[in-house]
């Protein structure tokens, strides 16, 4: 033991006031650790104003959109036509648009599945506790892992010729490699990616991902799910 450090037992359950203090806990006591409180604000009428105001708002848009906008609805169903294609809400094509893919237990139940206990099992996980960025750490293991991730699903997703997924993967994972490859870079946009987590990276994927199968879906699948141009007269 150096003789420059001191020692000093005492009762106390402050731990964070001197991190060398040895601390005895008695059955009266816990451990615990005391960080300063940041600026705080009260929940009214700081924050319930503001929710009401955005929420009026938003009733505003709503029904002015209903006032010139008419819904987006069919005519009458009839038992005897099935419309093709039979399209799922909007809300469920890219579970549709992956079936185009993939098998019917793969797209519909399988990844399904494992996307609902990701997001069940993902928070009892210390997964970038401290919200450092991605590039802070060891940036040439991380690349590699990145590179590796990119490189098995792109092979996955050309086996099955999924290019409605490989496409936004491929450019996600192109943008997060960008700080690398530029490490001296000062552009705005460049320090704005460098400082991302890993969460808001596989967040950016997740999105990227269902707004390409939703809109390919919308827009660009004609009878029998056949790839169309929005603007051609097959598309009516």
């Amino acid at each position: 033991m150096s003789e420059t450090n001191k020692y000093i037992a005492g009762f106390g359950s402050d731990a964070a006031k001197d991190p060398r203090r040895i601390v005895f806990i008695t059955r009266k006591t816990s451990a615990k650790v005391k960080g300063e409180a940041g600026p705080q604000l009260m929940s009214y009428p700081h924050l319930i104003l503001r929710e009401a105001i955005v929420l009026q708002v938003l009733i505003i848009v709503l029904v002015a959109v209903a006032l010139f906008w008419d819904a987006p609805l069919e005519q009458l169903a009839n038992p005897l036509l099935t419309p093709n294609p039979a399209k799922a809400p909007w809300y469920f094509l890219g579970l549709q648009e992956l079936l185009h893919y993939f098998p019917p237990i793969v797209a519909g139940v399988l990844i399904p599945t494992l996307v609902v206990l990701g997001l069940v099992v993902i928070p009892y996980f210390e997964i970038n506790v401290q919200g450092e960025p991605f590039w802070c750490g060891n940036q040439q293991r991380r690349a590699q892992v990145l590179v590796g991730v990119v490189i098995v699903l792109g092979v996955l997703l050309a086996v099955y010729d999924a290019w409605t997924v490989l496409v936004p993967t491929v450019l996600v994972g192109a943008l997060a490699l960008l700080p690398y490859f530029t490490p001296s870079s000062s552009a705005r946009y460049v320090q704005f990616l460098r400082s991302r987590t890993v969460s808001w990276w596989v967040m950016t994927w997740f999105i990227a991902v269902a707004l390409t199968l939703t809109l390919v879906g919308t827009f660009f699948r004609g009878p029998g799910w056949s790839w169309i141009w929005p603007w051609s007269r097959h598309a009516s």
